[in-house]
């Protein structure tokens, strides 16, 4: 991390905001050596009132390089190691919990070797009641604040890098004790009737929303237009709430902010311009440092990630940027950076798209909250890295770059080709499931047809149609079939991306197209059939099928029909629900959106 960036992480709002964990020296039962005085390291704990019961979850967020170890010193002096989890970096991170077993005064150390880089004293027990925590204190978004959450988003989202993540809404997500660090942290069990489903717009706001509200931050967001096809969309002055702020708030408080956020926030959101300083996000810089978990990607036509880990490419694999989004049906999965997930062009007039960060809700001097505009964030605001470098960026040069972050070693072409083949796998396992939430609409007992909006509303609206027809999931599935077939001609024209191993562009090329040609015979998927039976079918024969993805995106269909079999055929024969003929004409008339993959203009 270079000079400038670390001074960028770690410096504070203003005078006693950032208040450095490891001040106070430990009681004389829990060892008496002074903390460390370092402000890049901060040792949060969960939940707010530790009991001796109950797990104490620990988790040490770093700005200047990983952890080793967690170490806790109990009441009499003995130490033990916690079994903690480290990722990240930046920022890193270390969790892992503490089974005190008893009430009494505790120290938690981070380490790396033998040396304690910060440390926290942590009263547990009745005696904590009344206690003020010798943590942080929070009350805006300095780069204490904005650490801690990239940390708490990556082990909100953390899981195997060969596992297919994904999650019927946020809130199992959220009740997940393993994986939220702060579930249940005002101990009232105030995540068990919480009620989490955002769509793919929402959901920054909302995971931004209840992390101010477990740690006591103000939130901003604005209303927005949703722009035309010759402009971005533009807001107005934002909204800022200090209801959460260093107290705690009940359920139904927060509850009527998420509604609030919800009812204002939509797909134009994101999309606003990148040189546009009346916006909740502002451009980053296309850097490892800078693209952290919580980070969102917003593409030209209003769909939204969330950058939640990173795996790094080592000799055996490649790296990969992992995000999260949202669906219409409240689904939540994890996906893989790619192509045809993440959808990039500069050029479309009608949006500012790539990776963009939250502004920052600081205090003043006066200890009043503003957000700063883009030039004072490329003059050094604290916990931001703005950049306008990915407004001139090609779509080409744009996924080079993110390639190269990805895996700076450079790939193999067939390396590169299994990965994509995998995202373009699990882009097609996803649409089982939304297909199949389809399904479960009509076995719930509706009848009738679900209304088909007119034109571009297809692809933004309320209601059955946004719940359960796929018109951009499906058009980012044809973008993901183009995509992958045109790897070797990528080659041809980008052989300085790949490692080649002495082998000619011409024939490094010829190999992935016989690769490929082999490989999408070999991977399948299966989906449920009307009757309840499975069928198979293989990626190559999702390729012949693209035609009938043009136009496979409405839930009136069966899901034969929706995965492109044919009539007459043993496959179709269990379809019993057809759209109408008005919504198959119209269908039909806007094919051409799907077979050019692209969206009309508003």
């Amino acid at each position: 991390m270079s000079i400038a960036m670390q001074r960028r992480v770690i410096v504070p709002v203003c005078l006693g905001l950032l208040y450095v964990v490891g001040r106070h020296t430990a009681a004389a039962d829990a060892g008496s050596a002074p903390c460390p005085e370092r402000s890049a390291v901060v040792i949060w704990t969960s939940p707010l009132q530790p009991r001796a019961d109950i797990p104490l979850r620990v988790m040490a967020v770093l700005s200047d390089g990983p952890a080793e170890r967690l170490v806790a010193i109990g009441p009499g002096g003995e130490e033990r190691a916690l079994d903690a989890t480290l990722r990240g970096g930046p920022p890193w991170s270390a969790s892992g919990s503490l089974e005190a077993g008893r009430d009494g005064e505790y120290r938690i150390e981070v380490r790396r070797g033998h040396q304690p880089l910060a440390c926290r004293n942590v009263t547990i027990g009745d005696a904590a009641r009344g206690v003020p925590s010798d943590g942080p204190v929070l009350d805006a978004w300095n780069a204490t604040a904005e650490a801690f959450f990239s940390a708490w988003i990556e082990r909100l989202f953390d899981g195997p890098a060969d596992e297919n993540l994904s999650w019927p809404s946020l809130e199992p997500v959220l009740r997940d004790a393993t994986r939220n660090f702060l579930f249940d942290h005002f101990g009232g069990r105030e995540d068990d009737a919480l009620t989490a489903t955002p769509d793919c717009a929402d959901l920054p706001y909302f995971l931004r929303a209840y992390f101010a509200w477990k740690v006591g931050l103000p939130v901003a967001f604005r209303r927005c237009d949703r722009g035309s096809a010759t402009r971005p969309p533009r807001c107005g002055t934002p909204i800022v709430d200090e209801s959460l702020v260093r107290r705690p708030v009940s359920l139904g408080q927060f509850n009527q902010l998420a509604r609030r956020i919800q009812d204002a926030v939509h797909s134009g959101s994101a999309r606003t311009g990148l040189d546009d300083d009346a916006t909740d996000f502002y451009p980053v810089e296309l850097t490892r440092e800078a693209l952290r978990p919580g980070t969102v990607f917003a593409d030209p036509y209003g769909h939204t990630l969330i950058v939640v880990s990173w795996l790094p490419q080592t000799s055996e694999r490649s790296g990969l940027l992992f995000a999260v989004d949202a669906q219409p049906d409240n689904s939540v999965a994890r996906k893989r950076f790619w192509e045809g997930t993440f959808l990039f062009d500069a050029a479309v007039r009608g949006a500012g798209p790539g990776f963009k960060a939250f502004r920052p809700l600081l205090r003043d001097a006066a200890g009043r909250l503003y957000l700063p505009g883009n030039q004072a964030l490329a003059a050094g605001a604290p916990a931001a890295v703005f950049s306008d470098q990915q407004a001139a960026l090609s779509v080409e040069d744009f996924y080079a770059r993110i390639g190269r972050l990805a895996n700076p070693q450079g790939l193999p072409p067939e390396r590169l080709y299994d990965a994509m083949l995998d995202a373009l796998v699990e882009q097609l396992d996803t649409r089982v499931r939304a297909v199949e939430n389809g399904e479960a609409y009509w076995r719930d007992g509706h009848s009738g047809v679900i209304p088909m909006p007119v034109g571009a509303a297809i692809f933004e609206t309320v209601g059955p149609w946004e719940d359960y027809a796929t018109p951009s999931r499906d058009m980012r599935l044809l973008i993901a079939l183009a995509t992958l077939e045109r790897l070797p001609q990528r080659i041809l024209r980008y052989p300085e991306l790949f490692v080649l191993g002495g082998q000619g562009p011409a024939l490094a090329s010829a190999a992935i197209a016989q690769r490929h040609a082999q490989a999408i015979r070999e991977r399948r998927i299966t989906y449920r059939r009307s009757d309840g039976s499975l069928w198979e079918l293989s990626v190559a024969e999702m390729y012949r099928r693209r035609p009938a993805l043009e136009v496979g995106y409405d839930p009136n269909d069966c899901p034969e029909v929706r995965w492109g079999a044919d009539a007459g055929t043993s496959e179709y024969t269990t379809c019993t629900r057809r759209a109408p003929a008005d919504q198959r004409a119209r269908m039909e008339a806007y094919r051409p959106w799907f077979h050019e993959m692209r969206r009309p203009p508003r």
